[in-house]
């Protein structure tokens, strides 16, 4: 957990090649392990994520952690001990609350084209909660240049629903400006997944990322681009 503001440069994530998936992340995961980068608040990862056609991780188990999938191109196919079976597209997004523990299997299932996904995952505001899965698709004039809802405790506004104190907004930001303001005693995370943004002065790029805790003076996220930029912000309540 970081106490002050910082950013995180793609170029600065860990990596790994294993020909069927290539991966980047932004915090220690696996075999990658930096005391610097333990997560932020309650973000414990940000995994970019590549798997070629035909290839995908086998069934695997996940206990008291809140995971969001967010597929940016191609398709992935999702099964789980709780029956679910999906395909997972851009423009949906799945949250799985693993609680007492589940175990699933994410699958490339085209014969073609790689899929390219983020996994976020959050540490729960509490602990064996019954596990659950759910997956929605979402407009994308909900976040054309404006903070799309994705994700929160209370799933207000149709968003998904998660046992933390959370907002997971998207932007698709087009030669606009946007602000943000996070409330005395939050912090927040923004991650640019796509194009390039100046978010508080700093000049970012796709996979670049930037922290501001709840003791930075600035409670503004101010959001800039001439261009394209695809962004997603992680508003998160006090953490211990």
């Amino acid at each position: 957990m970081q106490s002050t503001a910082y950013v995180r440069r793609d170029t600065e994530r860990g990596h790994a090649n294993h020909g069927w998936l290539d991966t980047r992340h932004t915090f220690s995961f696996g075999n990658y392990y930096d005391p610097e980068h333990m997560g932020f608040s309650q973000l414990r990862v940000i995994n970019e994520d590549r798997v070629e056609p035909g290839q995908g991780f086998g069934t695997h188990g996940h206990r008291d952690m809140e995971i969001i999938t967010y597929v940016l191109e191609g398709e992935l196919e999702h099964r789980d001990s709780l029956g679910n079976g999906s395909v997972i597209v851009p423009g949906e997004v799945q949250r799985m609350s693993a609680g007492t523990g589940i175990k699933h299997s994410e699958f490339n299932p085209s014969k073609t084209d790689p899929v390219r996904f983020l996994q976020i995952w959050f540490e729960p505001e509490e602990t064996d909660v019954e596990p659950s899965y759910e997956q929605r698709r979402f407009d994308p004039e909900r976040s054309r240049n404006r903070l799309g809802l994705l994700v929160s405790k209370d799933g207000r506004d149709k968003s998904l629903g998660i046992h933390q104190d959370v907002d997971v907004y998207a932007v698709a930001l087009s030669d606009a400006t946007l602000t943000h303001d996070v409330s005395r005693g939050r912090s927040a995370w923004i991650q640019l997944v796509g194009g390039k943004a100046t978010v508080n002065d700093e000049v970012l790029e796709s996979g670049d990322g930037i922290g501001l805790s709840k003791s930075d003076a600035d409670r503004t996220v101010a959001l800039a681009t001439s261009e394209n930029a695809h962004i997603l912000i992680f508003d998160m309540g006090p953490h211990s």
